[in-house]
């Protein structure tokens, strides 16, 4: 009898280094192409280089020059971006940060723009490259993999602080266990992107974990009041004064685009649905991830645990763009550790492989079909992480249900 083979007989080692090499390629050109065209520090289709960061770089450059406050204050940044990239038609890129990512952009502001642009993406490129080296040690093909991923042109086009996001979070799950002081430093350090910091109190306590807990709270804490140190309390005052519009404009009526935001909330809005329902199945699925996320970190291996972790923390928030979907990246070396170590499960590869994929065509297609490409992806490795949770390290007692492995 005539039977289709199994679909993740198609996803083959060899195959994932091609794939690799050729997004790998396409990224090369691609900004060499953006940078060889550019006029100063506009490309040849009139934004900045390294688009989203303009606002860090300037920013940086505000509070460097007795201005910091007024990072916050959208047409006061605006005219220094105009200043600074020497034309007053570049977009605008608008800073939304708490004031402890203040403290990198001044640092960053020390070096021309160019400069910092490529010394932020080289540094942090490489922290979320040697997270995963120690994720899969000695897997020969996971920096390839790894740097060839579609997820890694969206984030260096965009100048974007993903890498640095994943590698905290990522390394945070790491450490967790072994060295929970330094685990938490890096946890608390995630107080400069707080929307992906939701669910880390839960997982430590969940994990009752006390040593890393205090750290994380030591840390935002310090990183806190080095910035009211610096700046004073006119740099926090205008970041509150600054969340109603951000809100508003930004998360509520999408002024980035639908396609560009992957979140529950976005695609009931982009679906038609109005504000309190997108807000709604939000909360419903935020509070679903974080049970998945924390039923990991009880019962699950180290590697299931980093994966929950990193996929729920995309679930948990209104506002991630397809650029932040590097923790996805992260998520799926955990999961490929875990399958390494103790087998992959039926559909596993076949996920994790569309999951990778995703960001290639997850912008273009939602524009296009309204279906939230990388959200599916996102929910996918989270369910994957839970399934191994309960099938490989017996979160529940199932009578009769055994795994099935590839080639079983």
């Amino acid at each position: 009898m005539f039977s289709w083979p199994s679909p993740d007989s198609f996803i083959t080692a060899p195959r994932a280094r091609l794939s690799a090499i050729l997004v790998l390629a396409s990224t090369v050109i691609g900004l060499a192409i953006l940078f060889l065209s550019a006029d100063g520090t506009v490309d040849g289709l009139g934004r900045p280089l390294g688009t989203d960061f303009s606002n860090v770089w300037t920013a940086g450059w505000m509070a460097d020059h007795g201005r910091a406050a007024d990072a916050w204050n959208w047409p006061m940044q605006h005219e220094v971006q105009k200043q600074v990239h020497g034309n007053p038609a570049i977009p605008f890129y608008g800073w939304h940060y708490p004031p402890p990512f203040l403290i990198i952009a001044t640092l960053l502001a020390q070096f021309s723009y160019v400069a910092a642009l490529v010394i932020w993406q080289g540094t942090t490129l490489a922290l979320a490259l040697c997270l995963v080296r120690h994720i899969l040690p000695g897997d020969r093909d996971a920096i390839l993999v790894a740097l060839g991923a579609p997820v890694v042109m969206v984030c260096l086009g965009h100048g974007q602080n993903a890498f640095l996001t994943a590698s905290l979070l990522g390394a945070g799950m790491l450490l967790l266990d072994r060295k929970p002081w330094v685990a938490g430093m890096l946890l608390g350090a995630l107080v400069y992107k707080p929307q992906f910091a939701v669910l880390i109190p839960i997982l430590i306590l969940v994990r009752g974990n006390w040593r890393a807990f205090m750290a994380a709270g030591l840390t935002v804490t310090a990183l806190c009041l080095l910035t009211l140190a610096i700046w004073g309390w006119p740099v926090w005052q205008a970041f509150r004064d600054s969340l109603p519009l951000t809100q508003h404009i930004i998360i509520e009526a999408g002024a980035t685009g639908w396609e560009k935001i992957q979140s529950p909330f976005a695609a009931i809005r982009q679906w038609g649905g109005a504000i309190p329902a997108a807000y709604a199945v939000q909360g419903i699925v935020a509070a679903t991830a974080i049970a998945a996320a924390a039923l990991a970190a009880r019962r699950g291996s180290m590697e299931v645990r980093g994966a929950a972790a990193l996929s729920a923390a995309l679930l948990c928030t209104p506002y991630v763009l397809d650029y932040d979907f590097v923790l996805l990246g992260v998520a799926i070396a955990f999961l490929a550790a875990d399958m390494k170590r103790r087998g992959p499960l039926r559909w596993e590869p076949t996920w994790l492989a569309y999951a990778w994929l995703a960001p290639l065509f997850g912008r273009s297609l939602s524009e296009l079909t309204h279906v939230p490409v990388n959200l599916i992806a996102a929910i996918a490795v989270l369910a994957l992480a839970v399934r191994r949770t309960i099938l490989l390290d017996g979160a529940f007692t199932l009578r009769g249900l055994k795994p099935r492995r590839i080639g079983a």
